[in-house]
């Protein structure tokens, strides 16, 4: 996509816009998650540049946005982590909130989330699929067709220096969870099994997360800061290649993509067969 000039002077390094999630919209734009304190939900298109497109849900602004997503029904689905932003993280409150824009507006659907960060669309469509960063798990919700969440359960639990991040679904019915900060990898299948598949932690790394977690001192600069033996602080997962069986992982502290052949295929995306 070329960009004009006023949207690429916007996302240089000296704009607000500190992109974090993005999702590929059917006309060629994306929307984009924005981590600074201006917060919100931007647009970015080759024809209009960047724009604001969603501020504030029900009257509450949106504030600094971690994730976005969008379903095979075309609905946006919006993560906020919590209402405190800054760099000592908010451990003991649990704040985060997601919201839903379709047809009709935009509506907060859960909140009380304890540090939100990415979510899922089940392929069936009953349920989404969210990290709880500071809670130390992946919750899930039973998701009715009026869009209600309900009936949430624990579905994966994690510790010693794993902090939920990215996630992605697979097509028989697993979940993938990346753990910022330890460097792990972790699937767990349709039966609810979790499976290590990969783990380059750094003991003295996750020792000192947990220490500063459990003492309630962590802060922002240090998960940015760890390292694995090889992986530089993985954050996040996406399936590609013809068969849906490559993985891509990005991270905080690196300039490349890691990749790996994956057993089982990823879930389809929405964007896949798009003419774009």
């Amino acid at each position: 996509m070329q960009l004009k000039a006023g949207a690429a002077n916007f996302l240089s390094h000296t704009s607000t816009l500190v992109p974090n999630g993005i999702a590929l919209m059917k006309d060629g734009s994306f929307l984009v998650a924005n981590l600074s304190p201006e917060g919100g939900v931007w647009r970015l298109s080759s024809q209009e540049g960047v724009q604001p497109w969603l501020m504030e849900v029900e009257g509450k602004p949106l504030g600094r946005v971690n994730f976005i997503t969008v379903d095979d029904h075309e609905r946006v689905w919006v993560c906020v982590s919590a209402a405190d932003g800054g760099d000592l993280y908010p451990l003991d409150t649990a704040t985060g909130w997601i919201s839903v824009v379709d047809a009709k507006g935009s509506r907060i659907v859960a909140d009380g989330l304890h540090y939100t960060n990415e979510c899922r669309v089940s392929q069936d469509g009953r349920h989404l699929y969210v990290n709880e960063t500071f809670g130390r798990c992946t919750s899930r919700f039973a998701l009715s067709e009026q869009l209600v969440l309900s009936q949430k359960q624990v579905v994966a639990q994690f510790t010693d220096g794993d902090f939920p991040d990215g996630l992605t679904l697979d097509a028989e019915g697993g979940f993938w969870v990346v753990c910022v900060g330890s460097n792990r990898l972790y699937r767990v299948g349709s039966q609810g099994k979790q499976v290590t598949v990969i783990d380059d932690a750094v003991p003295e790394t996750c020792s000192a997360l947990e220490h500063a977690f459990e003492t309630r001192t962590l802060t922002r600069p240090m998960i940015s800061s760890a390292r694995g033996r090889r992986l530089p602080n993985i954050t996040s997962i996406a399936f590609g290649g013809e068969d849906l069986r490559t993985a891509y992982m990005g991270c905080l502290a690196g300039d490349t993509l890691t990749t790996f052949r994956s057993p089982v295929a990823g879930l389809r995306p929405i964007h896949w067969h798009w003419p774009l």
